[in-house]
């Protein structure tokens, strides 16, 4: 339960509100959902547009501080503003099985109807949210519910397989598929809250705590982009999205690559905005400059819920933040640099500068062949940040001098004038390894006049994967091959004097899961292994933009902090075993909220391994959290862990329930999954 930045707090709203605290929404196989509801008071005689937030986030605590911030401040200007449990989450009925399923998706169309039938709804609905609320805002608008006018989705992705927690570039994701899991794990086995669904609360607790899966098992046992990912992707056809989009991001958020996808591939009316920012609402996010994001959105949805020529789609079809180099820390508060734009993505005048890895080095032309042959080390990644920072005390890349030295690196000479990047940076090798199963990990820094080494960009590849995720190919130890690495895409101002580097490793921990067996992967140098990088030319648009509003929002909902939040990252190092171990903890604090709930979750994340020991690597979540109020205590206690052999990946989950200090409720789930070239 995340608090604010600063904000200016409004209140003075054109149009009174009034607060629904809880009502049902009615779906066709009887099932309902709960929802909150802020509402212009005289909507019933005045109807207005809708606006709809759909997460299984948990709307009476879980989201409940920020949730009035958003929807409070839409409803002030006019809409009504609608904030749904989906199905098996918070108060409403149900399981909730995995993500995005198709289920929660035709719920969301039935939601869609229903709203739009209200007396106190024009007929027109809009959707909005961030992360899972972003990714559900695509998928509902592939499904074309007839009232649904527009959406803005906010670091999210529409391909579930590529840019999402679980694998990235058929690599597992050894630092976010377990954790994201033990955290839905955790929040599945909350129950509704009494006050809202009555004496039934404990039978509903109890049927989640039984029948709802640890996500984790199905994720794992689909390694491969098949079926199961492509439902939900909506990259599977563009197409089907016939109302317009707002897709929006930050660069320090792993979502932001589906920004300029959906720019380019959609053809209804669309627009992209990518910050500086984490995994954050812009009017909150860090780092900074946050923007009056709520205000940006009120621009779009009156142009295309109220008919109200805003001049939103006048304006450039992207803008970014273009960030300039600074020393690297573990929490960046501002970066410095100033807003770009492109009036069309992608843009006609843009060009491609490669440059050749050579021996050492990055140069403008090849040099003679050579080649460079490292080892894999297994604590190679220990400087590269949370796959998916929040703006807490941690999560930011450190100085990348660690792992250049763990890697093969390939150094430029000091520029002498500056230059700026803006797209999708491009990696190809010309290599071999000595194992039929290997993995590569690419980074493109800015190294500073002194030393400093800045992550701009990164990438993995399962080289099984190197001609698809679909149906993967052993390698054939020794053979040479020729790859293509793409990195996450990027914005950046490298300034004179600053030079650029590529490294390049088949390790990357604790981000990619270890291959079986240790790797020596070898690079051929000269002409056949280049960095391509999307150069961006000066732009007039740059000048000519207006500023954006500064951040504003209604109040956030009443609170007492009972204990503060709190964060930290660790590194221990055992010399006799050899094993390097990391633990993540993450205290939300202790809150008791204006509604008499009392919130308090505590997480830790522990990343172990051992050098030259691939099949060690271990990841162990646990999680706890309490929701109570008055003389209603419970508490969920669990322990997700993760470790591999050289055939298989080892899953152990374990949920333990309490109701003041008596356990009534244990459960354990534990699976063994092939290894598939992973």
């Amino acid at each position: 339960m995340k608090k604010l930045p600063d904000y200016k707090i409004r209140t003075d709203f054109p149009r009174p509100v009034k607060l629904i605290e809880n009502t049902w929404i009615p779906l066709a196989d009887g099932t309902q959902l709960a929802a909150r509801i802020w509402l212009p008071a005289d909507a019933e005689q005045n109807p207005v547009p809708t606006i709809l937030e759909y997460l299984p986030y948990r709307k009476n605590d879980g989201t409940a501080i920020r949730d009035r911030v958003i929807h409070e401040y839409f409803a002030g200007h006019g809409y009504a503003s609608v904030r749904v449990d989906i199905r098996g989450s918070g108060d409403s009925d149900g399981l909730l099985l995995d993500e995005y399923l198709l289920q929660e998706q035709q719920d969301a169309v039935e939601v869609i109807a229903w709203l739009a039938s209200q007396p106190w709804c024009s007929g027109n609905v809009g959707m909005m949210g961030i992360s899972w609320g972003g990714f559900n805002s695509l998928q509902v608008a592939a499904h074309r519910p007839p009232a649904l006018k527009a959406i803005i989705t906010v670091c999210s992705t529409d391909d579930r397989y590529t840019d999402d927690c679980h694998y990235m570039g058929g690599c597992v994701l050894g630092s976010d598929m377990l954790n994201w899991a033990s955290i839905m794990f955790s929040y599945n086995a909350l129950p509704p809250d009494p006050a809202n669904v009555g004496e039934r609360w404990r039978e509903m607790w109890f049927d989640r705590m039984e029948n709802t899966p640890p996500f984790i098992e199905a994720w794992l046992s689909h390694q491969q982009r098949d079926d199961f990912w492509k439902q939900g992707s909506v990259d599977e056809d563009y197409s089907a999205i016939n109302c317009p989009v707002y897709a929006v991001g930050g660069w320090v958020d792993p979502y932001t690559n589906a920004v300029p996808r959906l720019l380019e591939r959609l053809s209804v009316p669309r627009k992209g905005l990518i910050g500086p920012w984490a995994h954050a609402y812009p009017y909150a996010a860090l780092p900074h400059p946050a923007i009056g994001f709520l205000q940006e959105s009120l621009r779009w949805w009156d142009h295309w819920l109220k008919d109200v020529n805003t001049g939103i789609m006048d304006e450039p079809m992207l803008r970014v933040w273009m960030p300039d180099a600074v020393s690297p820390q573990p929490c960046e508060m501002e970066w410095q640099g100033h807003w770009a734009a492109e009036a069309n993505w992608p843009p006609a005048q843009n060009k491609s500068q490669v440059m050749f890895l050579n021996d050492g080095r990055l140069s403008n032309s090849p040099e003679s062949p050579g080649m460079l042959a490292l080892i894999g080390a297994q604590t190679n990644g220990e400087t590269a940040g949370v796959w998916c920072p929040y703006g807490n005390k941690f999560g930011m890349p450190l100085d990348q001098r660690a792992d250049d030295a763990l890697s093969l690196a390939f150094t430029s000479a000091p520029l002498k004038t500056a230059m700026e990047i803006l797209g999708f940076p491009e990696v190809k090798l010309k290599l071999s390894v000595d194992q039929p199963n290997a993995l590569l990990a690419v980074r493109l820094c800015d190294v500073a006049p002194d030393g400093a080494s800045r992550l701009v960009s990164w990438g993995l590849l399962n080289l099984t994967h190197r001609e698809g995720h679909v149906e993967p190919k052993p390698l054939e130890p020794g053979r040479i091959y020729q790859v293509s690495v793409p990195l996450n895409v990027a914005a950046h101002h490298l300034g004179a004097g600053h030079r650029w580097r590529v490294s390049v490793s088949p390790t990357y921990w604790t981000h990619a899961w270890p291959s079986p067996v240790p790797v020596t992967l070898t690079v051929y140098t000269g002409d056949e292994s280049s960095l391509i990088l999307p150069m961006r030319p000066s732009n007039e648009l740059d000048a000519s933009l207006a500023p954006f509003d500064l951040p504003e929002g209604a109040p956030m909902l009443d609170f007492e902090s009972l204990r503060p939040e709190d964060a930290n990252r660790t590194f221990a190092y055992d010399v006799v075993k050899r094993q390097h171990q990391m633990t993540d903890w993450m205290d939300d604090g202790r809150n008791r909220l204006s509604n008499g709930i009392i919130y308090d979750s505590v997480i830790t994340n522990a990343f172990s391994i051992v050098e030259g020991q691939p099949t060690s690597a271990k990841v162990e979540c646990r999680r706890q959290i309490e929701i109570s109020r008055a003389d209603w205590v419970t508490r969920v206690e669990t322990l997700s862990v993760m470790t591999s052999d050289k055939d298989h990946f080892h899953l152990t989950n374990v949920l333990d329930a309490y109701e003041g200090q008596v356990r009534v409720f244990t459960k354990s789930w534990t699976r063994k999954i092939r290894r598939e070239w992973v």
